[in-house]
């Protein structure tokens, strides 16, 4: 489909230009809001001619750097191409990007890591200073300046809204059925008037199918015909489908003892290679009708659509593998009746999340023995990615599952510990861990009948005594007794690790 067919608004087509051309808008020292949510739906071509101008301006030797704001991770077109010139000051509030992580972990990049339900109000509020630029991908604009979105929504409401300057990247590979998966619910408002969110079920349309755009502050239109990043799945291996076995034998003693109904609750699935074994574990299941409210559309909630598993998802993305995206878009109008794209602040909002009673399933880097979790820290200082949507969905689900292997980098790392060395859930906020080991259901019970739990379930059997050693160590000599940790001993683990290459060693 030619451009002038996405582009039907006829001022919006005289701001037609280049990428370069749009580019030299950006000023140094912008917010820049863009699109795109875990490798889908971001802005491509602006991004990298962006970049270009940076590095030839830093070779000058003038200083030029932005704040990106996005909706979660986005693509190595953006994020890793303005990491590469050194042209990202602050970003948030999600990364997954190695040369942002680099940057990050060096301190050359600052970053603030957020719950994705608070950025889209924080801005509101003002809490993040002025949004300058909004760079949005779209499929389409229609004859009155409203917007077609494209694989993602994110935060691309409340950049539209906030910023004082547009521009549009129109997308043509981009599906054009896309048009109508999309639900943007312009209902919010800042406190004290806000009013309860008519969402009763996860298929519940309450907004309208467009973005709302001012075509006065839109300065630049520009055309690009480049894929979303295509995210491969590695195929479940032996530990993803022991978790995911233990997970569906949990949901199923669940609903014997009538603590969820039999088409269970609305499933929140986080991003990843395990996520996609529990969701490809519960395709093979018992369940059937199911539903999901969760952030990011994966290979395996389609599998689970297309079988009638699932009946209905709502999410705020799609994140599929080159084969998933063929059959997305030769299949699209079988989905669009079943999938709703909405803004993140309605995917993650914790008044729907609560009020749904969701399961939510997400992965975690290691838990202690207590059951408080660390998802966003290797080692207490390193970043890897951020905590995303992980502590929306844990706070207020029904059920809030979190899961890894007992055990990486071959071993000599354990993930059950006697302390995590940084805490992004407490263990208020944790019911369930699971390991390939086993299932550690932690509701009703004090810490220490937690942390004998999750040491025998969860642990792996080669560090499940040195775990045990130090729970009678600390329940011995603690000052307490309510929650005993030997305080020189606590993060022994984690300093041993760094001073060997094992915690087995320490």
């Amino acid at each position: 489909m030619p451009l002038s067919d996405r582009v039907l608004h006829p001022g919006l087509r005289r701001k037609i230009m280049s990428a370069e051309a749009a580019a030299a808008l950006i000023p140094a020292g912008a917010n820049v809001g863009t699109s795109g949510f875990t490798g889908a739906g971001y802005p491509k071509a602006v991004p990298q001619a962006l970049a270009q101008r940076i590095k030839l301006l830093h070779a000058d030797g003038e200083d030029f750097q932005i704040g990106l704001w996005t909706g979660a991770s986005t693509a190595p077109e953006l994020d890793g191409a303005l990491a590469k010139v050194h042209g990202i000051e602050m970003r948030l509030p999600y990364q997954s990007d190695p040369a942002v992580r680099k940057q990050i972990n060096n301190g050359q990049m600052q970053y603030t890591d957020i719950h994705l339900s608070h950025v889209a109000q924080f801005v509101w509020f003002g809490f993040l200073g002025h949004l300058d630029v909004a760079v949005i991908e779209v499929a389409g604009i229609l004859p009155d300046g409203r917007l077609i979105p494209s694989s993602s929504v994110g935060n691309n409401k409340t950049w539209l809204d906030q910023a004082d300057a547009i521009i549009l990247e129109v997308n043509t590979s981009q599906n054009p059925a896309l048009e109508g998966m999309h639900d943007i619910y312009y209902g919010t408002e800042l406190p004290p008037y806000r009013i309860p969110i008519p969402l009763l079920q996860p298929g519940d349309r309450i907004g309208e199918p467009y973005l709302r755009c001012d075509p006065d502050k839109v300065i630049a239109v520009v055309h690009t015909d480049l894929p979303d990043r295509s995210n491969q799945f590695a195929p479940p291996d032996e530990n993803s489908q022991a978790i995911a076995g233990h997970i569906i034998e949990f949901l199923q003693h669940e609903v014997k003892h009538g603590r969820l109904p039999k088409d269970l609750l609305p499933l929140q699935s986080g991003v990843g290679n395990i996520a996609n074994a529990v969701l490809a574990g519960l395709n093979d299941g018992p369940f059937r009708n199911l539903t999901a409210y969760t952030e990011v559309l994966q290979d395996g909630m389609l599998d689970m659509l297309r079988s009638g598993t699932l009946a209905m998802a709502s999410a705020t993305a799609l994140s599929l593998s080159d084969e998933a995206t063929a059959d997305f878009n030769a299949n699209i109008a079988f989905y669009r009746e079943r999938i709703v794209l909405r803004s993140q602040e309605m995917s993650n909002h914790p008044e729907l999340i609560r009020r749904l009673g969701l399961i939510a399933m997400n992965a975690m880097i290691e838990a202690d023995i207590y059951g408080n979790v660390n998802s966003t820290h290797v080692m207490g200082s390193s970043m890897m990615n951020g905590i995303g949507g992980s502590g929306d969905f844990a706070r207020n689900a029904y059920l809030s599952i979190f899961m890894t292997p007992s055990v990486a980098k071959g071993g000599s790392i354990s993930c059950i510990v006697p302390m995590v060395s940084h805490v992004d859930h407490t263990e208020h906020d944790v019911q369930v861990i699971v390991t390939e080991q086993g299932l550690a259901d932690l509701r009703g019970l004090s810490p220490t009948q937690r942390a004998r739990l999750i040491v025998e379930r969860c642990a792996h059997p080669d560090y499940r005594p040195a775990l045990l050693d130090y729970m009678e160590r600390a329940q011995r000599e603690s000052l307490g007794q309510h929650t005993p940790h030997l305080l020189d001993d606590a993060l022994g683990w984690h300093s041993g690790y760094l001073k060997t290459g094992s915690m087995m060693a320490a």
